[in-house]
């Protein structure tokens, strides 16, 4: 297996910088930013603590709300999400990882219902990638790239945070 590696902690600087643009133009004042179990939420840490956000940080494990749960065999261990403010009416920064399907996104959103009725729902990825089954795309996003079948983009982390390109 081939694998090249992408500066993820300057990926994500960018981005900071980006979004706090992005917030300034679109008038958002004191959002909630919630990060997607597990790659996410070391992304949207990182988020958090770079734009001095008030609210604590949210986090959620969307692993029950995927559509395609049966189909891909997962025998997951569920972390518990952790919304620690009101969702109704709030403006929310939802921060992942990596866009590919936009079913992992699809069912955050879903969860995201089940606490409240948010004002907004802004999406903000480190990668936004090829391959969308869903019309679902990214408000900002730090890198993005068009990959062919047998590739896969893979963050780990959380100290450091690195992004690596596979390849089957």
């Amino acid at each position: 297996m081939q694998h090249a590696q992408f500066d993820a902690e300057k990926l994500v600087e960018h981005l900071a910088s980006e979004l706090s643009r992005y917030l300034n133009e679109k008038g958002i004042e004191n959002p909630a930013m919630v990060g997607i179990h597990t790659g996410g939420v070391w992304v949207a840490e990182r988020l958090h603590q770079a734009l001095g956000l008030e609210r604590p940080l949210g986090r959620l494990d969307i692993t029950f709300y995927r559509d395609d749960f049966s189909q891909k065999g997962l025998h997951p261990v569920v972390k518990p999400s952790s919304l620690p403010f009101e969702v109704d009416d709030q403006h929310i920064l939802l921060v992942d990882d990596v866009l590919h399907t936009g079913r992992t996104i699809r069912a955050a959103m879903n969860e995201l219902f089940d606490y409240g009725r948010p004002a907004s729902i802004h999406l903000i990825v480190l990668v936004e990638r090829s391959g969308r089954e869903l019309p679902i795309e990214a408000n900002l996003f730090g890198h993005n790239l068009t990959l062919a079948p047998g590739q896969h983009i893979k963050l780990s982390g959380p100290e450091p945070l690195a992004l690596e390109l596979l390849e089957d």
